[in-house]
């Protein structure tokens, strides 16, 4: 049996879906080799680590926060003495951004959001300095730990929480009434007591606001304030006429004269002391010498005997002292 030469419109139909989806499966993998910048050229950078958690290769390079290359592998160095250089990281950066990069530029391993996947990116550098080649390794700053900042937060939560325990056994002791805190909100008696005071303490305050108490005199009569402001300004000149090198006090306040009197007159007081207390003289036997003592006492006893003995017959001693001749 000859087999029919023309196409059915079923057959049509079919060849035409088939050409549709190939369109559209070419056109979805251009967008999106586009997108990931898979058709771009590409150059090489290496950067050195200590480590790099969460980064994987094909993990995303960013450059100011864009997409701008993928990672293309992620290698051990040999041990050495350096821990800071364990890993060797490659990666491939689109070559119309090779301008962006330069050698002033830093990369770091950051996170996509909060716990997002690890991703390689690079800061733009400035135009003084040259651009990266191929090859050429850029330099790396500290990644934040996130481990560490999660372990620090949840160390933190805890605090939190032991806090919000300690709060609920506070309110739970101010609701049973313990502690003055306690009193104060659950006791009525001590309510009470609270507005006495406050009513007493109002009723003194009316007290002291009237204006013929002493208290409201100090708040509202002008003429004692005048009287303080006179009495200071009295002081005020007082103090100036003190301070001034004309008076006797200011003298005695800055002249140095008086003071080296007053210095010589007390040396040679002192002088005078040690040599009545401790010299030879009249002075010095007198404070002393206690026969000395008793001879002057004796004297002065015998002297008034003889001064009691003149008043009471003076004639006795004047007799034969007044001569009178008669010619």
């Amino acid at each position: 049996m000859k087999r029919s030469s023309f196409i059915t419109w079923d057959q049509l139909r079919v060849g035409l879906v088939i050409l549709a989806a190939l369109g559209i499966l070419t056109l979805a993998v251009y967008k999106l080799g586009q997108a990931a910048n898979l058709f771009t050229k590409r150059y090489t950078l290496v950067a050195f680590l200590k480590e790099a958690n969460g980064l994987r290769v094909g993990g995303t390079v960013t450059l100011a926060g864009q997409l701008a290359g993928t990672v293309k592998a992620i290698d051990f160095l040999p041990v050495d003495a350096d821990t800071t250089r364990n890993l060797r990281i490659t990666v491939g950066v689109d070559q119309n951004l090779q301008d962006q990069i330069r050698s002033d530029s830093k990369a770091q391993i950051r996170t996509m959001g909060l716990l997002g996947d690890k991703i390689f990116d690079i800061t733009p550098g400035t135009p003084r300095y040259a651009r990266l080649k191929a090859g050429d390794t850029i330099a790396v700053s500290p990644a934040l730990d996130y481990e560490q900042v999660l372990s620090q937060a949840a160390g933190a939560v805890g605090d939190v929480v032991e806090l919000t325990r300690d709060m609920r056994q506070l309110t739970s002791g101010i609701v049973r009434g313990e502690g003055t805190i306690g009193q104060l909100v659950t006791n009525r008696g001590l309510y009470d007591q609270l507005t006495g005071t406050l009513s007493r303490t109002n009723t003194m305050l009316a007290r002291l606001q009237n204006p013929n108490g002493t208290v409201g005199r100090l708040l509202d009569d002008p003429a004692l304030y005048l009287q303080i402001t006179n009495m200071l300004a009295s002081t005020d000149t007082l103090v100036r006429s003190v301070n001034s090198a004309q008076g006797t006090l200011g003298k005695m306040l800055r002249d140095t004269v008086l003071y080296g009197n007053m210095v010589r007159l007390s040396t040679g007081a002192d002088s005078l002391m040690r040599m009545i207390t401790n010299g030879n003289g009249l002075a010095s036997k007198l404070l002393t010498d206690q026969t000395l003592y008793d001879q002057l006492n004796k004297l002065i006893t015998d002297l008034n005997a003889v001064l009691a003995d003149v008043r009471r017959d003076p004639a006795r001693y004047t007799k034969g002292m007044i001569q009178v001749k008669v010619f």
